[in-house]
């Protein structure tokens, strides 16, 4: 049995095929016609041909989204929103792991040059000067979720990880906490930097020195319990801890379990990100919520507007955190 045709769909629905191309593209028409092509394409079981689309336009209508771990519930998160704005308009997303290293970070952003997406939207845990020279020099339009000198000339989306910290900070003074930790990733990377100032600065604002401060070695449930110690184990244990992300923070409240501490009796625990991991954990986290949602979606919007123009001038968006209280705190 033959495979069912633009010309077939016409045919049936008593018009043109420029008339049915006009209505599977999303182009103006009447509701008379929207109705009898899609009564037609219904009765027919027409699916486009993607790749003549693709040649006829010179697109592929797919783009890639690059994180560093897809295993991160953040990046789960921010891929959702990612995923339901490119797909409303025609676009399949790919996404893909470029991990933890800078060098692989560049050899994505260069491989777009092979032509298998439109466009580009990567959240860099790490960036350099190869990196920032990649993205400005790539052959696609490229959107960066996070952070990157304005001299690459992309639009970015950015979260505020300073007020993020702020407002932790805040929330365990409040609640009569003095005596807070700080439990970090690797400082070299983005969020680290970010996450490791804007903590600093936060205590400042309020006179207090940190009792602790540690850096595990990645963003990992893992590398939180292994980073424990470090972050319990000084001459006065802290009455808090704020961690750089959720994992690190589930990661610490296991080992606080283990060593028979009550979160948040003993110990208040505040995460970063407020990722669904929060509310599954035991007791539920307080995290900064950091946007991921909202970044995604704003990242998209302008990959799309993008591709549509890429002679707009670059924009920089900055996504503000709020704090989600739960009973890790007190």
């Amino acid at each position: 049995m033959s495979r069912p045709t633009i010309a077939g769909v016409a045919r049936a629905a008593g018009v043109s095929v420029a008339s049915v191309s006009r209505v599977l593209n999303g182009l103006p028409a009447t509701e008379e016609m929207i109705e009898r092509v899609q009564r037609a394409v219904d009765e027919l079981g027409y699916v486009p041909d993607a790749r003549a689309r693709s040649l006829k336009v010179g697109r592929t209508f797919q783009l890639t989204l690059a994180v560093a771990d897809v295993g991160n519930p953040v990046y789960v998160t921010m891929m959702r929103a990612v995923e339901e704005v490119v797909s409303a308009a025609g676009y399949r997303l790919v996404v893909t792991t470029t991990g933890p290293d800078v060098v692989d970070e560049v050899a994505l952003v260069r491989g777009m040059a092979r032509g298998y997406a439109d466009g580009l939207l990567i959240s860099p845990i790490r960036v350099d000067e190869d990196l920032v020279k990649s993205i400005r020099e790539c052959e696609v339009p490229v959107v960066v979720a996070g952070n990157v000198p304005a001299k690459a000339g992309v639009d970015t989306v950015r979260a505020n990880s300073p007020k993020g910290m702020l407002l932790a900070v805040d929330h365990l003074v409040a609640k009569g906490r003095r005596r807070i930790a700080f439990l970090n990733g690797p400082a070299d990377t983005v969020p680290g930097a970010a996450r490791s100032k804007g903590f600093t600065e936060a205590m400042k604002a309020h006179g207090l020195d940190p009792i602790a401060v540690a850096e595990a070695s990645d963003f990992t449930f893992a590398a939180g319990r292994a980073a424990a110690p470090a972050v319990l184990g000084g001459e006065s244990r802290p009455d808090a801890v704020i961690a750089a992300n959720d994992l690190l923070a589930v990661g610490l409240m296991h080992e606080l379990a283990a060593a028979g501490l009550e979160v948040p009796g003993d110990v208040a625990v505040v995460g970063m990100d407020d990722s669904e991991l929060a509310e599954q954990s035991f007791p539920p986290l307080t995290s900064v919520n950091l946007g991921s949602a909202e970044r995604g979606r704003r990242a998209a919007e302008l990959l799309l507007a993008r591709i549509e123009d890429n002679q707009r001038t670059p924009r920089r968006i900055v996504v503000q955190p709020s704090l989600s209280i739960r009973r890790s705190t007190p």
